[in-house]
């Protein structure tokens, strides 16, 4: 025993030393990734679930976070939400109705984000990811795909290639096997992390072999946990555990994990920050970039702190 304890021990030190030493400079082992695009700033759902004005009204913004879903006669919709009855009120899918019969948003939406307050506008029409397109050509757009459906990916893809945008365009869900059937569609966009590839993230972390593992990934995106059972109120039960909470914060918010990502050329955004306090959390916490509802507020925010620096 003793003699195991004697080579063993060293081992495990010099690992340990290597590992630490590499977190802090990834790019002896790791080539940093070049992206076309830094975005600190971050429209999640648009700005205001994704129509047309919501877009239009981001001042200063860096990227737009969108979810995009499949009409019955083949368009690609940027919606959050499969089912329409918590934004129209009606309990319809996108999937079962032509473009020309989607109901309007409500005319009050609460924000998801920022319980107990509403959004509004006079553009309640679903807006179209060809539109985006069409209407922002250098914007950094972030496509959120909650469905496996192979069509749905390859219309997508399709349209970023028509728009000559696949260094502008994000793969983004947090299913794996989405995931990967949208790199098939379409490899030559970067891409996020997907929720097990997260957890294998997290696991590589702990265990020291993070340094050392290439990772494909360009984008980190994952909850400022402070703003859960606060801002959003989650529906999981396990959730609204305070100690859970505490215990996800705990483990996810690594400023050296950010840090050393960063340094590898992947950006971390957290979300959805719609509050001064929880926008200078996420970046206190490392984050590159911060995903909100409200976009003139983010905007004010950095204007702000880089007038101070």
């Amino acid at each position: 025993m003793a003699s195991f304890l004697y080579f063993i021990l060293p081992a495990l030190g010099g690992y340990t030393l290597m590992s630490l030493y590499l977190l802090k400079n990834p790019q002896i082992l790791h080539k940093k990734k070049r992206a076309a695009f830094h975005c600190t700033h971050i429209s999640h759902r648009g700005g205001k679930e994704g129509t047309v004005e919501g877009c239009g009204s981001n001042l200063g913004t860096g990227m737009l976070e969108l979810d995009c879903h499949l009409t019955r006669d083949g368009h690609v919709v940027v919606s959050h939400d499969e089912n329409l009855l918590r934004q129209t009120g009606h309990d319809v899918t996108i999937s079962s109705l032509n473009l020309e019969d989607l109901p309007l948003y409500k005319d009050r939406l609460e924000v998801t984000f920022n319980a107990g307050h509403y959004s509004t506008g006079t553009d309640r029409k679903f807006t179209l990811l060809e539109e985006v397109f069409r209407k922002f050509p250098k914007m950094p757009v972030n496509i959120e795909i909650k469905e496996d459906n192979s069509l749905l990916m390859e219309k997508a893809s399709n349209m970023v290639k028509q728009y000559d945008r696949e260094d502008l365009t994000v793969w983004a869900t947090v299913d794996c096997t989405i995931m990967k059937k949208c790199r098939r569609s379409n490899s030559t966009m970067p891409y996020s992390f997907s929720m097990r590839r997260g957890l294998q993230l997290l696991l590589l972390y702990y265990s020291g072999l993070l340094p050392f593992v290439p990772l494909g990934e360009s984008f980190l995106q994952f909850y400022l946990p402070r703003i859960i059972n606060r801002t959003y109120i989650p529906e999981e039960r396990l959730l609204k555990n305070s100690m859970v909470i505490y215990l996800i914060e705990k483990l996810t918010m690594r400023k050296s994990l950010f840090k050393h990502l960063a340094n590898r050329g992947i950006q971390v955004h957290l979300f959805v920050c719609n509050e001064d306090p929880d926008i200078e959390a996420a970046f206190e916490a490392g984050a590159t970039g911060v995903m909100t509802d409200y976009p003139t507020l983010l905007t004010d925010y950095l204007h702000r702190h880089r007038s101070q620096d």
